[in-house]
């Protein structure tokens, strides 16, 4: 490999990394279209686990997020996620083709019902090249384990 090839490689791994992470913030901040960004524009094969299946484009994803993350209660949004991504471990499989594996610890908090929710996944990814960037075209996840338990009334929620 010579050195150009292995800067290419190189660059394309951290383009990847970068592309999770504004799908990570993106989630975290309740913005659709930063988050439809980061997918293909047609036929991305996505699956999110029992809770919110599975989609054969990104705008179905897109629209399941959006009406759950912006939904609002007293003017407070209902649902707070944070995201953690880590642990990438990035291939290059080809000309514009990569696939990868992210750990995900995730907090999900909902004033609805007074629950907070802790996750443990993994992401399952195939990213393309499309348009000169690096998209997410497959994006399954594995839920390992999961707990949810009550918020108490002593508990504040600051927004």
């Amino acid at each position: 490999m010579t050195v150009e090839e292995r800067l290419a490689r190189l660059e394309a791994l951290e383009e990847i990394r970068m592309l999770k992470h504004r799908y990570f913030r993106a989630c975290d901040a309740k913005d659709p279209e930063g988050m439809r960004a980061c997918f293909v524009a047609e036929g991305a094969d996505i699956y999110y686990g029992p809770a919110l299946g599975s989609f054969d484009d990104a705008d179905g994803l897109v629209a399941v997020y959006a009406r759950l993350a912006l939904e609002r209660l007293d003017d407070r949004y209902v649902i707070l996620d944070m995201h953690h991504g880590m642990h990438p471990s990035i291939e290059i499989t080809g000309d514009g083709t990569a696939t990868g594996a992210w750990t995900l610890r995730f907090r999900q908090v909902d004033l609805r019902t007074r629950t907070e929710r802790v996750s443990a996944l993994d992401y399952d990814d195939d990213y393309v090249v499309e348009d000169g960037r690096w998209k997410i075209a497959r994006c399954h996840v594995r839920v390992h384990w999961s707990i949810e338990r009550p918020l108490t009334d002593d508990v504040k929620v600051a927004q």
